[in-house]
């Protein structure tokens, strides 16, 4: 009985009789913007639980256990061939490889325009760079007479106003290609003079004139016979005179055609292959103009005769195919700063450039990669090559990335994207001669750990999280000596602290419901104490 009476008395929600109450027109009111008051602040706080979030960073060792690492790249060499422009990835031993399977190599005029043409990033080893049929030296092929002929710029002009075909070699004393080539050059030119003999003799016994014609009269026609001149120029001695050619690399072998150069060959460097393709492009020529005579073609055939007293052409052909058909802004800013040696006038067309696009793979330790000229079948003028750039863009790491960022609308730092690519739209300009830009790159590696991620089947997404790769930039312009080669170098080094972003969410379900239970309780009291506070005023004045 006396717990029964206790627990009555326990009554924390007694209610007043209905008949004591009085029902206001006031208090209809404030009720109102109670239960207004009421539902703003429960969805303000159901918004801000669901919503609400801040960027929280840890630093700590770098957990990543990738064995490499992607580069993204896009870059436009502005005075670099794509002929000899050159990706190398140098690893921590000093190895270098060159990449080929990930990079495209896109030629570019004076003005940047992409052509539509695309080379690749290949150096061809396969590339004969001397006849091995020719075993006499130069010294034993000059004893009767030099074919060859040594031009300078005052003969040059002359060979090209008389000549139709003139094909010339443009060499360096101290280029050990050049040295090899040279006897299968004089060949080459001994073919040609054969040629044009065979033509003379036919020709003077066309006409029934005497064998006994004078050799003024011989040399004469000898000249107008020849289905190619053949000539050369040192360009240690001549070196105006090849900087205005704009050669590079030697040897350049370059083809003129009524005084224009026409194409540089790029094949192999036989006697035969060269006058395979001399005649393929006097064929095409004189199509063009309307000739049907092709003196070159005599010259294949005797050069198919060289070929056959030396070797058999099957012989000759084991391996590698031999056919025929195998074979903006800162413009202005080189414009005004090319300071070279002997350097005339700039000509917008006589420096074309490369952009070198696509990625490459490398192991996540300290290494480089660096651009420059080079060819395993030409030696580079170091004080000619320029490596001055333009990055459209350099990153680490997935390129997806940044999207799926956005996309899950992730919280990240002020001006975090930046930090991906710091280098990216920034011109690079060599001003003088053996000089080049390095850039040194430490990458930190950055993970996103958002727990509302955990169940996406992203490809980007790992167990880690989002992954990124933040860049600490830094370049200087460096020198060389003047027998290297500059090149354009990336270090990159990767940071052994690795930064951890996490988003913070405020509240947790429990603190979730203290506050509605608070915004209900507290409404209630505050909009109560408003109404006491006028009913006690009102009920002042009536006394």
């Amino acid at each position: 009985m006396k717990f029964r009476k206790f627990a009555s008395n326990l009554d924390m929600y007694r209610k007043v009789p209905l008949d004591l109450l009085e029902g206001t027109k006031r208090g209809s009111i404030i009720s109102y913007c109670a239960i207004l008051t009421m539902v703003v602040l429960f969805s303000m706080e159901t918004l801000s639980f669901l919503t609400a979030s801040t960027l929280q960073t840890d630093v700590s060792l770098d957990l990543n256990k990738d064995p490499k690492v992607r580069v993204n790249l896009n870059i436009t060499m502005m005075d670099l061939s794509c002929n000899y422009a050159t990706v190398d990835i140098v690893s921590p031993m000093g190895t270098s490889l060159n990449v080929t399977s990930h990079l495209s190599k896109y030629a570019l005029d004076a003005e940047g325009v992409r052509q539509r043409y695309m080379g690749r990033n290949t150096q061809q080893h396969d590339i004969i760079l001397s006849d091995s049929l020719v075993t006499d030296t130069i010294e034993q092929l000059h004893e009767n007479g030099e074919d060859a002929v040594s031009l300078d710029e005052k003969s040059l002009q002359e060979a090209k106003a008389t000549a139709s075909y003139l094909f010339v070699d443009f060499f360096a004393s101290w280029c050990s290609h050049c040295k090899d080539l040279a006897p299968t050059w004089e060949v080459l030119a001994e073919t040609m003079t054969e040629a044009a003999m065979e033509l003379v003799d036919e020709e003077f016994h066309h006409l029934e004139i005497d064998h006994d014609y004078t050799k003024e009269d011989f040399d004469e026609a000898l000249k107008v016979a020849l289905p190619v001149m053949v000539g050369k120029i040192d360009c240690v001695n001549n070196k105006d005179l090849c900087f205005n050619q704009q050669i590079w690399a030697y040897p350049t072998l370059r083809l003129f055609i009524n005084g224009l150069p026409v194409a540089d060959y790029r094949g192999d460097r036989t006697v035969l292959e060269m006058v395979h393709w001399l005649a393929h492009v006097e064929e095409s020529h004189k199509k063009q103009v309307g000739d049907e005579t092709f003196n070159v073609l005599l010259a294949d055939e005797i050069a198919r005769e060289f070929l056959s007293v030396s070797e058999t052409r099957d012989e000759m052909l084991e391996g590698p195919d031999h056919s025929a058909s195998g074979h903006p802004g800162w413009a202005e800013k080189m414009r005004k700063h090319r300071v070279r040696e002997g350097a005339m006038d700039w000509k917008d067309e006589d420096h074309p450039g490369c952009q070198i696009s696509g990625f490459l793979w490398v192991d996540r330790v300290p290494g480089n990669f660096h651009i420059q000229a080079r060819s395993p079948n030409h030696d580079i003028d170091a004080k000619l090559t320029n490596t001055s750039h333009e990055i459209h863009h350099l990153s680490f790491g997935d390129p997806g990335t940044v999207d799926l960022i956005r996309r899950n609308n992730l919280v990240t730092p002020k001006g975090f994207e930046r930090t991906l690519a710091p280098l990216d739209g920034n011109v690079y300009v060599n001003h003088a001669q053996h000089e080049a830009f390095h850039h040194y790159l430490k990458v930190v590696t950055t993970d996103f750990n958002d727990p509302y991620l955990k169940s996406s089947r992203s490809r980007y997404y790992n167990k880690e999280g989002i992954r990124a790769y933040q860049v600490l930039s830094s370049s200087q312009l460096s020198f060389y000596r003047s027998d290297i080669v500059p090149e354009a170098k990336f270090s990159y080094d990767p940071s052994p602290i690795a930064v951890y972003h996490r988003r913070s969410y405020s509240k947790r379900w429990y603190d979730y419901l203290t506050s509605l239970m608070a915004i209900i309780g507290g409404t209630f009291t505050v909009i109560g104490m408003i109404e006491n506070t006028i009913h006690a005023a009102r009920n002042k004045k009536r006394r």
